[in-house]
């Protein structure tokens, strides 16, 4: 029987369908647990024992539309990313991406592209104040409601909504929206992943509840403190509000390994002595060796003086460290005046490579420092106001990022904002010739009519962001680095569904013989292909022209894709043969389903590949 070519369904146009991933993970631990595909509670909680809590009276987290939270991280998006490369700097060689739209739904485009390939995450969500903006996610067709609201599907304008401290959900809606997507940011996570949240009082105590929930207690690494100004509170109630805080947690704090950090250059300054070990080690300074705690008769023994004294006390560290420092002339007989000698420890600047572990405080930067950059960047005079309110500054993001991400790996930010955590990066990368990527993600929040930024012509928040971009690869086009993105914009499949009604199904009859959509180019659906397949969205790709038809080649062979029409056989077996010219270990390919010259190559096609290898074959 002759090999038919298989379409791709409309589950395939799905993003990864995490409830059935779940579903199927259970089937592999407890195979008995299920009747007819569904999950006997009894026999499961059997298989448990005594790790069930099944009392009503037990310690839970939890608010109005939690469950609803739940399934919408869990139901799988019917969008894509299509590609706009005259809004991208530098398209071909970039590995940065920015993409315009709702988080949430990107969150689930990227997981099977990114299932644990984002070595850090670091957002900087609304901090629920009563006046900032919270999106109301739509459990039955977010993607509709995320056009609609952003006026990219019809002209009744609406608009955003604030979360005011007097609704009486006002918690309930905020945590609703940061919990699936802290759930689907998890997934993209490396195992010694981390994620950094920045975060002030209103949420702080649920915010830590959520991620405890989600990343798990022993998970916790810090709440940091930033120390974001030095003065105000003109207008403070009772307390003067000078910080907020960074949340961080680990994917797996097992495998996260120490977090350190270059020595901070005014600790420098007390490197002030030399010795012999100068060159290998840097200069020195010393502490006292005795010690005045609590006493501990295990550091009590005695040491003996240049002078032949032997003092015996207490020291800071046991007797065999003590001999194992002298030994390594880490410690120094400093003679007083009165000609006694006091035993002192010398610390090198060369220590432990010179990093130390990141101190939990961060005050050397201030939240006035990332406007005085904007206004720098975007030429601004003084006493004029930027463009974008509060926006992070990049020596405060390379705190948290320089101790974390090494090179090429990835920094993902899906409220990126103004666009700060990408600037940081390419900030950091000048710095040390770096190679560290970014994933940045910003809903195309509309900017207000009397706002700053409206005035100066910016339409969207992600406008400025782009900008801002494109302004910091201006500045580093002197250095070696990567200082492009690729941009993308969220929109629904390129692929026609079959949703017809009883008034247009004549229309869809008709639309139904193209399966791509009206007005969308090769290159939208090609990487639609590549975020249903999972493959990175900077995968090369090479176009190819085989017998006059537009071949799409991607990751040196691991896909070809044609959706010319009047495919010919030829192509088809040119096709074959480029597979085995890039020696590919597996190659898939798809087609247009409408796209072939008659029905004859469409069903010969399968064989033929199949011929070189190629069992992988699809249709859209």
């Amino acid at each position: 029987m002759t090999e038919q070519l298989k379409k791709l369904t409309p589950e395939d146009g799905k993003s990864l369908d995490l409830e059935a991933k779940n579903i199927e993970q259970l089937k592999q631990i407890f195979p008995d647990v299920f009747r007819e595909d569904k999950v006997d509670f009894d026999v499961l909680k059997a298989a448990l024992g005594e790790h069930v809590e099944d009392k009503e009276e037990r310690y839970n987290f939890t608010w109005h539309g939690k469950n609803k939270a739940r399934q919408i991280a869990q139901t799988p998006s019917t969008g894509t990313l299509r590609p706009c490369k005259e809004e991208s700097v530098n398209w071909e060689s970039t590995q940065n991406l920015f993409i315009e739209g709702d988080n949430l739904e990107v969150l689930k485009l990227l997981q099977k592209s990114y299932h644990q390939k984002i070595k850090m995450i670091y957002i900087d969500p609304p901090y629920n104040t009563g006046s900032d903006f919270v999106y109301r996610d739509d459990f039955s067709n977010n993607i509709k409601n995320y056009l609609t609201l952003t006026n990219q599907l019809d002209d009744e304008g609406r608009t955003y909504s604030a979360n005011p401290d007097s609704s009486g959900r006002y918690h309930s809606d905020w945590l609703s929206m940061i919990y699936p997507r802290l759930k689907l940011a998890r997934n993209l996570l490396k195992s010694d992943g981390v994620v950094f949240i920045s975060i002030d009082d209103n949420e702080i105590t649920n915010l830590k509840y959520i991620c405890n929930e989600i990343f798990g207690e022993e998970n916790f690494v810090a709440q940091m403190v930033w120390k974001k100004k030095y003065i105000g509170g003109k207008h403070a109630k009772h307390f003067v509000d000078l910080h907020e805080y960074v949340l961080v947690y680990a994917k797996n704090i097992l495998d996260l390994g120490e977090v350190l950090m270059d020595r901070p250059s005014k600790e420098l300054d007390k490197f002030k002595l030399e010795d012999e070990y100068l060159s290998e080690r840097g200069r020195y300074y010393t502490r006292p060796l005795k010690s005045n705690l609590g006493k501990r008769e295990t550091l009590i023994y005695p040491i003996e003086l240049p002078d032949g004294e032997i003092i015996t006390t207490q020291w800071m560290v046991s007797r065999d460290t003590f001999e194992d420092l002298l030994a390594k002339g880490r410690i120094v007989f400093i003679k007083k005046r009165d000609g006694t000698y006091n035993v002192h420890r010398k610390y090198y600047e060369k220590d432990g490579g010179g990093k130390v572990k990141v101190p939990s405080l961060i005050e050397t930067v201030s939240n006035a420092d990332g406007k005085l950059e904007i206004k720098d960047l975007f030429g601004i005079n003084e006493g004029r106001e930027i463009p974008f309110d509060n926006p992070k500054p990049t020596d405060f993001l390379n705190y948290l990022i320089e101790p974390v991400l090494r090179d090429d790996e990835i920094l993902l930010d899906f409220f990126a904002g103004s666009a700060s955590s990408g600037h940081a990066v390419c900030k950091l990368n000048a710095k040390d010739n770096g190679k560290r990527k970014y994933i940045l993600v910003q809903l195309p929040e509309l900017c207000d009519e009397k706002s700053v930024a409206y005035q100066s012509g910016y339409k969207t928040i992600p406008q400025i962001s782009r900008e801002r971009l494109t302004k910091v690869s201006e500045q580093y086009t002197n250095k070696n680095i990567d200082i492009g993105f690729k941009f993308f914009k969220l929109h629904e499949s390129n692929i026609t569904q079959w949703d017809a009604s009883f008034d247009n199904v004549s229309d869809i009859l008709e639309r139904s013989i193209e399966s791509i959509k009206i007005n969308r180019s090769a290159e939208d659906v090609l990487y639609e292909i590549l975020l249903k397949y999972g493959l990175d969205l900077n995968y090369p790709i090479t176009e190819r022209n085989l017998f006059g038809k537009n071949v799409f080649e991607v990751a040196f062979g691991s896909l070809i894709v044609c959706l010319d029409d009047n495919m010919s056989i030829e192509t088809v077996e040119a096709i074959g043969k480029l597979k085995e010219e890039l020696d590919s270990e597996s190659t898939r390919v798809v087609f247009k389903d409408a796209g072939f010259a008659d029905d004859t190559v469409k069903v010969n096609a399968v064989q033929l590949l199949k011929q070189y290898g190629i069992d992988d074959v699809k249709s859209i």
